[in-house]
């Protein structure tokens, strides 16, 4: 419930880009609250919120429902038309609209026939702000009918031939799901050599004599009316040579014989598609399928490869044993040609596939409801993209706006509609149609107009607690149209809250990051508009945290005995707190033997479940807090016990059954020293090639003395065990004696193979060579093989020795390579190796970035929009694109320094950036360049745009001179930084009087090009406070201040000009009052008066007796403190825990008030900055006070005027 403000229209076209660039600074589309009661008031035109798919098949025995549902106020009235003619719901009595929506039901099932309602629906919502129309509804019942009548002649082939066994299912609404199945309704198994296309036919590569059999049957599955087809079954028999004898010829008379020629094995050719080439067309977000089905013998394996670039590696699967290519959400980037290549022993084929991708429309930017006030524009902006380009047309309350009532604040221009000046019969619902031939979208956006007064959303009077130094958040949900602007106030004469302390957001909640004590308090949210303005006040209060001033400790307890925890708390006295024991995270055990009271947990007669974690968990309504102990329950009364230890080592290892893989090693255990052998550990050392280093072998059971080991080839073996109980792990066993194994060829291949290249021409192949242990035998060498992945080149190999690295030289550059690394020894081939790819080495990028575009979104901030440079070019992996931009100087600037040129680095593929902290009203220069692993590519043309004018920062100095009896004197220095053209200055100032209360303001306009200026006619023996500030077309900068006195002394000395020594002439003004001699002269006499006591009380101490004494004399360190505070009671003062008072003195001219004293902690940091630590001393740092908006008139600083209080919050 909240008034969002959406983000502000980009321009369009060159040609209408000032146009629209002035109306993208007026525009605030607002979005209504769902609060109850303001909708109740409000008018909102009608928007659909659901409907039926544009293409809704339907099932024939079931009634249909068509869906329409909208929104809005007044509720709309529902309206259809069939096939583009109104639909009379109440002439069909089959049809019903639901009450209250648009909802349509038609009973077919007691009577009528779906095909008679088969057509194109479209729905209407309106209301008195217009009308909004749903997307054309096609209605089509589903069919699932049956397969023709047909006689299948059985099917006699010889072995190895290849078959087509066709599906060609009915057309059905939707198509069916195709499988393959025998009389059993098991699934035929498929694999390389067999398999179903995508038209549902059965394909065999080559037949083999267990295809034979009579039962195969293709079924197709209509899934929404949940229906199965069935084709007749085919039979057919596979021939070998042998058994075609002249008997078999004999019966093959009369029925269908395939193959002639006998069998051979052959290449590869296809079955489907046909020829060598083939064209496929598919819609953009779909899933592209390309499929390739080869017959040969052996059978052939498929491959495919894009001939103009890579295969997306997210997006591509492999169907149908590679024989189908499939790419999810496809795009037209994957335009191109597709090469399936299918291959055997014997030779290779290739089939060619062009793929275009078309798109239907989509949204780059569809329009958005506008909330506007009379008198406002605003723009509905409708971008849609698609291959062809879709066109887009307008329609208004469901009309074409050609024919539609004519609106002179609306104007149309292509995909945008502008409204200037709308007034509250501007209101309507715009659709916007993009369409092309593959298919259309449809959006309703409506224009609603409301002049609407604030108002606040959020309950009056809302409490907010908050424990303190923790955030504060004050909400203040509201809604107004003009946008109302929110401002918070504190008590009630405060000055608007400023954003250096607080956080403002833009839903109106008003955040304290730390809250305090001082916190406390009203807080006023006032909300304004040109209509009017509205507030509402909630109230803040800061509680202290909750503590544990007291922790439970840690208990060693005897079973039998009592035990008892202590926890106590400290808490807010406003808020009552809940203490609850926990015992290892749950609840306490129910039992009378734990006792819980104010601050103690106390369990008596303690046994050994009774140990664990025991937790005091303190909470109240805003904090928890906890603190726990652990409790250990020991035995009353300990006894001799037997000794406890860890195992003896074993020993007598033997080894036995030593065969070249497996051996087996005995034992015998040591003493397990009164605590049972759980288990044995053994180990292993390689003497031939880690001599000295134990490695893992096994675990066995406490209860076994042997163990059968596994063993690796040539390895020198020595083992010994450890044992292990639940004290801990015993000493190693002496060796066994050594066993060595025969040698054999490589079981593993090297791990961590990688292919990358260091310089353009070469891929270094890389691998972890294998250890000693892992090399099964001597003379370990590595054969290196690779070759490239997208062509047809064999393998090419090398063997080297055992290093680590092989460099191919004379690669082109990044191109993909297979790779494999295949360990071997003097006994032969390890398995063979795991192929992966890698790339050759990068190259610099070819091509720059085209098409940039530089967006001016502020005076400090722009946005650069560029086209990818293609993957081809880029040469390497895209690291992503890298923006050079710097700020031309003038020919002075150029002279002193060289031009800084600024970086800035956007990762990945990312398309566009944003260049912040720029400076106002300045020429800039940009380039972008596209970066890979090697480096950066030649940059894109220059491009230049210029930032436009900011807010001029103070003036450089101020200085008054020249001072008379009635005038005098200022001069400036223009700003360092004048953020544009300087328009003029702005001089104000106000006269002081001696209780430094400020008269009343006086307001001057100076042209730009003055930097001195005689204000005359001042009063005499008058100091006066300056401040001046300039201004560009942006707004006013930051002001500087400064004070004078047009007065002189008795002794005819010219006055003192300048704060510091103002401050000096005050001091002076104030030693001269009368109140301030009459306080000193009253501490005098307080001072006098405690000394007179003191001396009295000291020459009394000898007349007291001896216990007296004794007793004044007590250490002063166990004196009775005050549990709440720590002071010493007898001491204790009811003013020292007064809070210092706020607002004691103005931030804009430092005045005292009457009834704060002179030297208040205020003067010497900002109020709310100050601190104390926890033994009461200041903490606060001396900083110089911010200068704020001058007061006006006489009022003081304490209560600013409604203007100043306005433009505080910025």
């Amino acid at each position: 419930m909240q008034l969002k403000i959406m983000p502000k229209k980009k321009c369009l076209s060159a040609g209408r880009m000032l146009l629209i660039l002035f109306l993208s600074q007026m525009i605030s589309a607002l979005e209504v609250p769902l609060d109850s009661k303001l909708l109740e008031d409000l008018v909102q035109p009608p928007t659909i919120t659901q409907q039926s798919p544009k293409d809704y098949i339907i099932d024939p025995r079931e009634n249909i429902v068509i869906q329409c549902e909208a929104k809005g106020k007044p509720p709309p009235s529902f309206s259809w038309t069939r096939n583009g003619t109104h639909f009379d719901i109440d002439k069909d009595p089959l049809v019903t609209m639901k009450p209250g929506s648009g909802t349509l039901t038609i009973n077919i099932m007691t009577e009528g026939k779906a095909e008679t309602y088969e057509g194109v629906y479209q729905c209407t919502a309106r209301n008195e702000r217009g009308a909004a129309i749903s997307n054309n509804i096609i209605i089509r019942p589903s069919r699932s009918p049956l397969w023709t009548k047909e006689k299948l002649e059985p099917i006699i082939l010889r072995n190895g031939h290849s078959l087509v066994l066709p599906c060609r299912p009915p057309i059905g609404l939707p198509p069916p799901i195709i499988f393959w199945m025998d009389n059993s309704f098991q699934r035929l198994p498929q694999s390389e050599r067999v398999s179903q296309g995508l038209n549902g036919d059965l394909y065999f590569s080559n037949v083999l004599p267990e295809d034979t059999r009579e039962d195969y049957i293709c079924y197709a599955r209509f899934n929404h009316t949940q229906t199965i087809q069935q084709k007749q079954p085919i039979s057919v028999k596979v021939f070998s040579v042998d058994e075609l004898n002249d008997t078999i010829a004999a019966n093959l008379s009369d029925t269908e014989f395939y193959g002639a020629k006998s069998y051979r094995e052959r290449p590869p050719t296809f079955l489907t598609p046909e020829g060598n080439a083939s064209n496929k067309e598919e819609l953009r977000g779909n899933v592209l399928s390309l499929e390739c089905i080869a017959e040969g013998l052996p059978t052939p394996v498929i491959y495919w490869i894009k001939e103009d670039g890579t295969l997306p590696i997210n997006r591509t699967f492999y169907r149908n044993f590679k024989k189908t290519l499939q790419i999810i959400q496809v795009s037209e980037a994957d335009s191109g040609n597709y090469q399936c290549i299918a291959k055997n022993a014997l030779g290779a084929i290739h089939h060619t596939i062009s793929v275009t991708v078309k798109a239907a429309p989509y949204w780059i930017m569809a329009p958005q409801n506008l909330v506007l006030s009379p008198g406002e524009d605003g723009t509905l902006i409708c971008r849609a993209n698609g291959k062809p380009k879709p066109r887009i047309s307008w329609l208004s309350n469901g009309v074409p706006v050609e024919i539609a009532p004519d609106d002179p604040s609306r104007k149309i221009d292509g995909d945008t509609i502008i409204f200037s000046n709308v007034q509250e019969r501007s209101s309507a619902v715009y659709q916007c149609n993009a369409s092309n031939e593959y298919g259309y979208l449809l959006a309703n956006a409506f224009v609603n107009v409301l002049a609407e007064p604030p108002r606040i959303l959020t309950s009056v009077n809302t409490l907010y607690q908050v424990i303190a130094n923790r955030p504060a958040l004050l909400d203040c949900a509201f809604f107004g149209s003009p946008l109302p602007t929110i401002e918070w106030f504190k008590g009630a004469k405060g000055s608007a809250l400023r954003e250096d302390i607080y956080v403002l957001h833009e839903n109106g909640t008003l955040e304290i990051p730390v809250a305090q004590k001082d916190s406390t308090g009203t807080y006023t949210c006032v909300a304004r508009n040109k209509l009017g303005m509205a507030k509402n006040e909630v109230r803040l209060e800061i509680k202290d945290p909750t503590r544990i001033i007291k922790h439970p400790e840690y208990a060693v307890v005897q079973r039998g005995n009592t035990v008892s925890f202590e926890c106590k708390v400290k808490h807010d006295e406003t808020l009552i707190p809940t203490v609850t024991w926990l015992k290892d995270s749950g609840e306490l055990p129910n039992d009378g033997r734990f006792h819980v009271n104010q601050d103690h947990l106390v369990i008596t007669d303690v046994n050994d479940d009774d140990g664990g974690t025991y937790t005091c968990v303190a909470n109240t309504t805003l904090d928890i807090v906890s603190a726990s102990a652990v409790l250990n329950v020991v035995a009353p009364t300990p006894t001799p016990a037997p000794t406890y230890d860890v195992p003896n080592a074993p020993f007598d290892l033997e080894l036995t059954d030593q065969l070249d893989k497996t051996v087996q090693l005995s034992w015998t255990p040591g003493d397990d020293n009164n605590s049972p052998i759980t288990k044995f550990i053994i180990e292993y050392e390689d003497a031939m090639h880690e001599a000295g280093l134990w490695h893992h072998q096994t675990e066995v059971s406490g209860t076994q003395t042997t163990a059968q080991l596994k063993l690796s080839p040539y390895v020198n073996y020595s083992f010994r065990v450890m044992a292990v109980n639940s004290l801990g792990r015993s000493l190693p066993s002496e060796p066994s004696e050594q066993y060595l194994t025969k040698a054999a060829e490589p079981d593993q291949n090297p791990s961590f193979v990688e292919g990358l290249g260091s310089e353009p021409d070469n891929l270094v192949i890389t691998w972890k060579p294998l250890n000693g242990f892992e090399s099964n035998g001597p003379g370990l060498q590595y054969k290196v093989s690779w070759r490239q992945k997208d062509g047809d080149d064999e393998w090419t190999s090398v063997v080297v020795a055992n290093v680590s690295k092989y460099i191919v030289s004379g690669t082109p550059t990044f191109v993909p390579y297979l790779i494999k690394v295949q360990a071997l020894n003097d006994a032969g081939f390890a398995p063979e190796p795991a192929v992966i790819m890698g790339h050759s080495g990068e190259d610099l990028p070819m091509v720059a970035p085209g098409n940039v575009q530089v967006n001016v979104v502020n005076s400090t901030l722009a946005e650069v929009h560029w086209d990818p440079v293609p993957l081809k070019s880029i040469r390497g992996h895209l690291q992503g694109y890298r923006i050079y931009y710097w700020k031309e100087q003038n020919t002075s600037q150029r002279n002193r320094r060289h031009i800084e040129k600024k970086i800035l680095t956007f990762q990945g593929s990312k398309t566009h950036g944003m260049l912040p902290g720029l400076e106002p009203f300045s020429h800039y220069t940009l380039n972008v360049r596209v970066v890979n692993g090697k480096g950066e590519g030649p940059a894109s043309p220059d491009r230049v745009f210029n930032t436009p004018e900011g807010v001029p920062s103070a003036p450089s100095s101020l200085k008054i001179v020249n001072p008379t009896l009635d005038s005098l004197t200022l001069e400036w220095d223009p700003p360092s930084h004048p953020n544009g053209i300087l328009t003029e200055y702005t001089l104000k100032y106000q006269p002081i009087n001696n209780t430094h209360e400020l008269g009343p303001l006086v307001d001057l306009k100076i042209p730009a090009n003055k930097t001195r200026w005689t204000l005359k006619n001042l009063n005499f023996s008058t100091r006066y406070k300056f401040y001046l500030h300039a201004q560009t077309s942006a707004g006013s900068g930051n002001q500087i201040t400064e004070e004078a006195v047009t007065t002189v002394d008795e002794a005819g000395i010219p006055p003192d000009v300048g704060a510091g020594k103002a401050m000096a002439s005050r001091q002076v003004d104030i030693a001269t009052q009368g109140w301030f001699i009459g306080l000193m002269c009253a501490v005098a006499l307080l001072i006098l008066i405690l000394l007179i006591v003191c001396f009295i009380r000291r020459n009394k101490g000898g007349k007291y007796p001896v216990k007296e004494k004794e007793d004044a004399h007590a250490d002063p360190e166990i004196q009775p403190m005050k549990e709440d505070d720590g002071t010493f009671g007898e001491y204790s003062d009811a003013e020292d825990h007064k809070p210092l008072k706020k607002g004691s003195r103005t931030p804009s001219d430092r005045t005292v008030k009457k009834e704060d004293s002179d030297d208040s902690l205020v003067d010497y940091g900002e109020g709310v900055n100050g601190q104390f630590n926890e033994d009461g001393s200041f903490i606060g740092q001396y900083s110089g006070k911010k200068e704020k908006e001058p007061a006006e008139g006489n009022e003081s600083s304490e209560a600013p005027s409604p203007v100043n209080a306005m433009n505080s919050f910025v």
